[in-house]
């Protein structure tokens, strides 16, 4: 522990570090206020004792400087030392940012033991804090882990619900495109009925890989739906962007060569359908629309969701292993 002493008498100076030394801490003197506000720079003491009149600054501007120069989160407890006792004295140092106060002269007995509860305060304040941090760090992993799929590691259908929701409020605001992508597994319960679960849970794993490496921008979204239905966000993106998106993803999977012998195709394969509207008032929910278990609203973002999924259904009665866009809210077209 190190204290700084801030005493513009010499004698008193020697005679506070000379207790404090005795008690196994360091003591850092200063004879003059700006002299304290350097040294608790250079320092970074754990305690002051300082004394309001000194021969440059008192002492209640130098409390105020050392709040001023302290961390967001940080706090050094200052002592006032002083021979004032009226009230409206420690109503000011209280006000300047002081802690306490010891009047003079200062007896070493109810020095020592002011020092050794501000130790007792500083230990407590230090495990709050390394117990808040331990909080944060885990109330930040249960947020993150909340947000993914269990099998694949990429993002769930809340996560997905949540960031379209915010993607579609920031394309309205800014008048900008904004696309939804639908994919499902083509004949995918041929394959679990002929390789087994398990082997379809590694299945949608390495699918979920594949579609990962395809989107490159960060502000894309690559999320499990549900089952073997995986979708994308893709702010900023039009029609035309988000089929090249489609076509890159239809292609990562092919070249997985997993093989299934349920599919018409021999292989495993996956059917893409595509939406993109520019979000307006009109077709925007209410602000905080969502319902109680995050899901979208009727209107808005899942209107772009519907189509997209209206692309997807267009592109399996086509006969899957391809890709269907939808030209507005409404009507699917190759």
């Amino acid at each position: 522990m190190k204290i700084l002493v801030i005493e513009d008498t010499n004698s008193s100076l020697k005679i506070l570090c000379h207790h404090i030394e005795k008690m196994g801490i360091k003591a850092i003197p200063a004879s003059a206020g700006v002299v304290g506000v350097d040294l608790f720079v250079t320092e970074t003491p754990d305690l002051i004792l300082l004394d309001i009149v000194l021969p440059d600054i008192d002492g209640f501007e130098v409390a105020r400087r050392i709040r001023q120069l302290e961390r967001p989160g940080d706090w050094t407890p200052i002592i006032f030392l002083t021979a004032l006792n009226k009230d409206e004295d420690l109503e000011k140092g209280i006000a300047a940012g002081g802690d306490d106060y010891l009047h003079k002269p200062v007896s070493d007995v109810v020095l020592g033991a002011k020092i050794r509860a501000m130790q007792r305060i500083i230990q407590m304040r230090q495990s709050m804090l390394v117990l808040t941090r331990k909080l944060d760090t885990a109330n930040h992993e249960l947020k993150r882990l909340a947000s993914l799929d269990g099998l694949t590691g990429i993002a769930n259908r809340r996560h997905f619900d949540e960031v379209l929701d915010r993607e579609w409020r920031r394309a309205m605001r800014q008048g900008t495109e904004l696309s939804v992508l639908m994919c499902d597994v083509d004949f995918f319960k041929q394959y679990n009925d002929t390789y087994g679960h398990l082997e379809g849970d590694e299945c949608l794993r390495q699918i979920s890989k594949a579609l990962t490496t395809v989107l490159d921008r960060g502000g894309d979204l690559i999320a499990r739906y549900g089952g073997e239905e995986f979708a994308a966000v893709l702010p900023e993106t039009s029609l035309g962007g988000a089929l090249f998106v489609a076509e890159r993803m239809k292609q990562a999977i092919a070249q997985l060569g997993l093989a299934n012998t349920g599919s018409a195709f021999g292989h495993v394969t996956a059917s893409f359908g595509i939406a993109s509207a520019v979000p307006t008032p009109a077709q925007n929910p209410p602000e905080g629309g969502q319902g109680e278990a995050g899901a979208l609203p009727e209107s808005g973002p899942l209107s772009l969701v519907k189509a997209a999924d209206r692309a997807l259904y267009e592109a399996k009665d086509q006969g899957r292993n391809r890709v269907c866009r939808t030209s507005s809210l409404d009507t699917t077209v190759n």
